[in-house]
């Protein structure tokens, strides 16, 4: 089929006329800011933005504001891994399919950039607009294997920034041992380590900790059981699917830090679990897209990204292969806010000639962590929040929405389900307990039924929580799909693993190229992790970047610091002379 031209831009506009317009533009774009009504149709310069997922989104969204006219182009579905997926031919009697995802929401308190731009989505009946769809869970569950030890644990710790370390380690060290059931040396043993890190200098997190294991750092090997399930494999691979092996101590530590270490909260948004009230679509997605379309965005789906072209040290154009075959989109600006593991393959010979640090890409780790739903005849009443099955091979952790969501479940699909078990699967890589095999290597109806055994043998000895007769079906992540011929699964949506050293292979929002402009969770963030907010985060950088390239007078966006206790600053400022001078930090006893 002839290649046809998707003309964004006329190329004749100089870059000092776009400059002169951005007056007029950054007037629009604070009137924009400061109101959720409608504007007129957007006349600055034209973006292309490659990739509807949270980072494509959040950087149109961020431009349209400012008056630029934006283009996301999209291979599958707007909202990316995001997304609420309705699973198809279950609706019946009027009501809606059942709805799936790729994994459930989950929106810490300490996440920022993604409520902010909740705040401009406005949603009826909402002061806050989306941002009032967000709602607290009271507890988590740890349950084991056998259902005979579980805890319920409160999502906050006793204040101890104003304590001396001596305090910290005794009062966090306690309440670990108590909460977690743990002997009280390695309750007091962790607390040294959690003082370790955040009286450590940026010097020394990026030096000793970003090429240090999350596993030789809290020494989990000379540890008991418990302390290895808990403090050392559930704190990487049941919350961000990486292992405790490979796993820096500066992405691990720095999560250590905002859920343990911040015990009143202090800068974050909210309280510190949160999920949706809703399906994602329904709650989040479907209204940011018609506020997008709002703000003069247009959307192109079927949409796949497949090269960009050099000229002059710019992008004149992208490949994308749409419905109507192969196209050539030009803009004057190109945001790619694809994932890590497709970005890298735009990075071309002539793309490495003028931005070779970019060629460190190919050292970034992906990994699987993927959702599946149970839809139940009756409530699951398992926790009012989330459950982390601790002894589970296939690292599993779930909730039920029903109790969350103000739409119930039985107004979807046939109306018999009444509350649906949101279960994700973070370690596809480990033998299972039903049929012995890695859920990469085990067909659809097998991975169902090994994570329902998995679940079944932490709740209880009986199997009165989860019984077999209230299954009424289950629902995998479509981008998991099983090859016949190889006898395995392929994944289009694998996720990012932060490993050691992966820091100096993540490439800054913009580099040499000059119209050239990376969105996505594996661009250099604060939160230094793969997740929606790393997403929205890398966004806002990427705009402010084109913004000054630009020359615009528009506002920036905003961007937010993770929390550090401001008490241990003066021990953040010796450590930072002991880190030049080659000395461990001052706490640090070893492991």
């Amino acid at each position: 089929m002839a290649e046809q031209r998707w003309s964004v831009s006329r190329r004749s506009m100089i870059r000092g006329t776009v400059a002169m317009g951005f007056a007029t533009a950054g007037a629009v774009a604070a009137s924009a800011l400061r109101t959720p009504s409608a504007q007129a149709a957007p006349s600055g310069p034209r973006v292309a933005v490659l990739g509807g997922g949270v980072a494509g989104l959040t950087a149109a969204h961020e431009l349209a504001e400012r008056g630029f006219r934006v283009t996301v182009y999209e291979r599958r579905a707007l909202g990316g891994k995001a997304r609420s997926i309705p699973v198809p031919n279950t609706g019946a009697a009027g009501r809606p399919d059942l709805p799936g995802e790729h994994g459930f929401r989950f929106f810490p308190g300490f996440y920022q950039h993604i409520p902010d731009t909740m705040r401009r989505i406005p949603f009826a009946g909402n002061p806050d607009g989306v941002r009032d769809n967000l709602l607290s869970v009271s507890e988590a569950r740890f349950a084991r294997r056998g259902g005979d030890d579980f805890r319920m644990l409160p999502l906050s710790m006793p204040d101890a920034s104003h304590a001396t370390p001596e305090a910290f380690r005794e009062t966090v060290g306690a309440t670990i041992s108590a909460s977690l059931n743990l002997p009280a040396p390695e309750g007091l043993y962790f607390a040294n380590r959690l003082l370790v890190f955040n009286s450590s200098c940026d010097a020394r997190r990026v030096g000793q900790w970003e090429q240090t294991a999350w596993n030789r750092f809290v020494g989990g090997h000379q540890r008991s059981h418990e302390f290895r399930a808990l403090l050392s494999r559930a704190l990487t691979s049941l919350l961000v699917a990486a292992k405790d092996e490979i796993a820096s101590v500066r992405t691990i530590g720095t999560m250590g830090e905002q859920f343990l270490g911040n015990p009143f909260q202090v800068g974050n948004d909210g309280p510190l679990d949160r999920v949706l009230n809703g399906p994602t679509n329904a709650a989040w997605i479907d209204p940011w897209i018609g506020r997008l379309r709002e703000l003069g965005v247009e959307f192109v789906l079927g949409a796949e990204v497949r090269g960009l072209e050099v000229r002059d040290r710019r992008i004149a154009a992208a490949k994308v292969v749409g419905p109507s075959g192969a196209n050539t989109v030009d803009a004057d600006y190109f945001v790619v806010a694809l994932p890590a593991e497709r970005a890298r393959t735009l990075w071309n010979d002539d793309v490495l000639a003028v931005w070779p640090e970019l060629a460190a890409m190919d050292r970034l780790y992906v990994d699987w962590m993927t959702g599946i739903q149970f839809y139940l005849r009756r409530p699951a009443d398992i926790s009012r929040g989330h459950t982390a099955y601790i002894d589970s091979p296939w690292s599993l952790t779930s909730i039920s929405q029903n109790q969350l969501w103000n739409r119930k479940l039985p107004e979807y699909g046939d109306g018999a389900v009444q509350d649906c078990l949101s279960v994700d699967i973070s370690d596809w890589n480990t033998p299972g307990v039903l049929y012995g095999k890695i859920a990469k290597e085990c067909t659809h109806e097998e991975i169902a039924r090994e994570v329902w055994t998995q679940m079944r043998e932490h709740l209880d000895d009986v199997g009165d929580t989860l019984r077999d007769a209230d299954l009424h079906s289950w629902f995998l992540d479509p981008g998991v799909t099983w090859q016949p011929d190889q006898r395995r699964n392929v994944n289009a949506d694998p996720l990012l693993i932060n490993t050691t050293g992966s820091w100096a292979c993540r490439p800054e929002a913009h580099g040499a190229v000059e119209n050239l402009f990376l969105a996505g969770d594996y661009v250099r963030t604060n939160i230094d992790l793969a997740t929606m907010e790393g997403a929205n985060e890398s966004a806002r950088s990427a705009v402010n970047a084109l913004l000054d390239v630009a020359g615009s007078t528009a506002p920036r966006c905003a961007k937010y610091r993770m929390y550090r206790a401001a008490e241990l600053e003066p021990l953040r400022t010796i450590d930072a002379d002991r880190f030049a001078a080659g000395l461990p930090n001052m706490f640090d006893l070893g492991t």
